[in-house]
């Protein structure tokens, strides 16, 4: 997951009863992987965990995808498939998070 003022490039695939997101690396591995099919997932994706949204959006919170949440979706559970379907027919996005402010260490007095 991105840090303060880093840039999180996601996936995400509205689907028909659940939103789901997956991470990417960035875009442009995303559309060589398009293009060659040949390059392992492993280089496109930040992470090997499909997210569920519960139809909240692409902003919404973010839970692990079940086993049967993919299954009623995509038709299968395997993880490598649903991959598929999402990086296919998903939206990129992409945003900042906001570096955090505050104190680092209350416990030492200095405020």
């Amino acid at each position: 997951m991105a840090r303060g003022n880093d840039t999180a490039s996601k996936i995400f695939y509205k689907g028909s009863s659940d939103d789901f997101v997956v991470f990417v690396d960035d875009i442009e591995s995303l559309q060589k992987w398009k293009s060659d099919r040949s390059i392992p997932l492993t280089e496109v994706l930040n992470g090997w965990k499909i997210f569920l949204t519960h139809s909240h959006g692409a902003q919404g919170v973010l839970d692990t995808a079940s086993k049967s949440s993919l299954q009623n979706e995509f038709g299968t559970s395997n993880e490598d498939e649903c991959m598929v379907k999402i990086l296919e027919g998903g939206e990129f996005q992409a945003s900042t998070a906001r570096e955090r402010e505050g104190g680092k260490n209350d416990s030492n007095g200095s405020r």
